[in-house]
């Protein structure tokens, strides 16, 4: 079983930070959240975050114990979780300048 680092609790994703992880393998959150374990739908390079909860469309993406980012799609709990399928809202200056 492969795992995956989560950084905090809540998070919803976990991070390949070992090796990538093919589809169909089980993973296994490791760091401050455990026993939660998820089959990955698809390959996760590594570096990568694998959803580890379902995440619906318009819902937060949960790194860090905060948002990172938003779900452009419905995500299943074992998909990979990068530009495809998430909004970033990472050093987005335009909605800092919208909040102001």
């Amino acid at each position: 079983m492969k795992r995956v680092f989560v950084i905090e609790q809540g998070d919803n994703v976990g991070t390949a930070v070992l090796e990538p992880i093919d589809a169909g393998e089980t993973v296994q959150a490791y760091g401050r959240l455990t026993g939660v374990s998820v089959m990955a739908n698809q390959a996760v390079p590594y570096g990568h975050k694998i959803a580890l909860q379902d995440i619906p469309r318009g819902g937060a993406v949960i790194k860090y114990g905060l948002s990172i980012g938003t779900a452009t799609v419905d995500i299943k709990a074992g998909d990979h979780v990068h530009v495809h399928n998430v909004e970033s809202n990472r050093g987005r200056g335009d909605l800092a300048a919208r909040k102001a």
